[in-house]
């Protein structure tokens, strides 16, 4: 089976089952592990950006065949959208090259009498690509129909940005989720401080770590807003980066350190951490805490809580501990015990469409409107968690008023808290303007980040 028959036998599966790109790239990798890196990366590539860029090649198909795209049999139908893909945004494969091998696939797959169909449709693409534009809706009469094709977005949630951000933050931000996204990366703490320069012994480790990874082809680039926080691209995999398997450093995106670093954690802190899968922010605060002190992490089955586990153990971390528990749970016996509790609730994850692809086509309005009623309801017991004067840093991966500032709202006029703000925590960070009271919308393309948002509430003293 070559490369090409095996994407398409995963975008067949994608749309069968529902099954997200990123989980079948990762297993389809594993399992053909003997294929060359060219291939692996021809592989990946191909798959997610078929995913990313659906709705465009579903316009741009249906503009060109006289079938539409959704009567199109299963097969046929995912064969045009990976082909268009490599004729639209793969400059490096010859145009006749990506018609002909989608010829012989489908021959190949018993589709014999569709060969010449595939073959027009795709080669009246080719010749038309470098005007494609002239197809698309007008951007200055139908400017939202435009940024949908354009981006290749659900239609309603660039009328919701739209309405929320503004037309220029709203095409930046599309821009950005169809961008290359690095690899990001927290150095452990005992390596991540001192700069190379700096001549300790803690900066001389940091720059050995880097120059191993640079050695073995990895481009490595210091991220703007911490110095402990590294970009990383042209990598394979992150088990053969170098350092990784000894735990030196772990995935984790920048704004999910910055939240860390709002939570002004302490040594000596008790931390509780209610949704800690993967375990980010958890072995953030263990490092923070320098062996003092203790950190909780808590999710929901044991699936989570040993993915947790797995890379504190890496980390080499004694002070974290984990559990299996469903955050909506009250726990009486960890009332006001917590200096610190993070709470990165469940959300639409729409501020993350840039590395899971498949996200705006499994999100919907209806799912939109039901999840700020879960993240109340996690609320409801996390806030009994936190000790007089503690701190509870409410977090979320969206860029979706009602999952972040009106939950703050709600949340400030209800209980026992008062915002505080995390303008001092953000030194580095660019246009915060709303740091001062108490938190801040990260937006990809705006911030280099994901789209993320960061909100601090510290209890007051009882009685007041």
């Amino acid at each position: 089976m070559n490369v090409r028959e095996l994407i398409l036998d995963m975008l067949l599966q994608m749309e069968a089952a529902g099954t997200y790109s990123n989980l079948l790239i990762r297993d389809v990798l594993d399992k053909h592990d003997y294929m060359e890196g060219k291939e692996k990366a021809f592989l990946k590539r191909v798959t997610e950006g078929t995913v990313e860029r659906g709705i465009q090649l579903d316009y741009v198909l249906n503009h060109y065949s006289k079938v539409p795209v959704k009567k199109m049999k299963p097969l046929i139908r995912c064969l045009l959208r990976m082909s268009v893909y490599q004729l639209l945004f793969m400059d490096g494969i010859p145009d006749a090259a990506v018609c002909n091998e989608a010829v012989k696939l489908a021959g190949k797959r018993k589709f014999g009498q569709l060969k010449g169909f595939v073959n027009g449709v795709l080669r009246n693409i080719a010749r038309e690509k470098g005007r494609l534009e002239k197809i698309y809706p007008d951007r200055e009469k139908e400017p939202l129909a435009y940024l949908s094709v354009a981006y290749s977005m659900p239609d309603y949630l660039v009328s919701m940005w739209l309405g929320e951000y503004g037309p220029e933050r709203t095409e930046r931000m599309l821009q950005a989720m169809l961008s290359v996204h690095p690899v990001t990366v927290r150095l452990r703490q005992d390596t991540g401080e001192a700069e190379p320069e700096s001549g300790g012994p803690a900066g001389t480790e940091k720059a050995m770590l880097l120059q191993r990874i640079r050695e073995a082809g990895v481009e490595v680039q210091p991220h703007p807003y911490l110095n402990y926080a590294y970009s990383l691209t042209h990598l394979e995999g992150m088990r053969h980066v170098p350092g990784f398997e000894e735990g030196l450093f772990t995935v984790q995106d920048v704004s999910s350190m910055l939240a860390v670093e709002c939570a002004g954690i302490r040594q000596g802190d008790f931390v509780l951490d209610i949704c800690a899968a993967p375990g980010g922010k958890g072995t953030h605060a263990a490092e923070r805490l320098r062996g003092t002190g203790r950190v909780l992490c808590r999710d929901v089955s044991a699936e989570k809580a040993a993915l947790i586990r797995e890379n504190a153990e890496r980390l080499g971390l004694k002070n974290l501990e984990t559990e299996v528990f469903d955050g909506r749970a009250y726990d009486r016996s960890l009332q006001e015990k917590a200096d610190v509790v993070l709470a990165d609730l469940p959300c639409s994850g729409l501020g993350i469409l840039g590395k899971k692809r498949d996200i705006k086509y499994h999100v919907t309005p209806e799912s939109l409107r039901e999840l700020p009623g879960l993240q109340k309801e996690l609320l409801e017991a996390a806030w009994r968690y936190v000790k007089p004067n503690g701190a509870l840093i409410y977090t979320t991966c969206t860029i979706h008023r009602a999952e972040n500032e009106e939950i703050c709202r709600w949340f400030l006029e209800n209980h026992p808290f008062e915002a505080e703000s995390i303008d001092g925590f953000l030194e580095k960070v660019p246009e915060k303007a709303t740091a001062k009271d108490g938190y801040l919308q990260l937006l990809p393309g705006i911030h280099e980040t994901d789209g993320f948002f960061i909100a601090r509430f510290v209890r007051r003293e009882q009685g007041k």
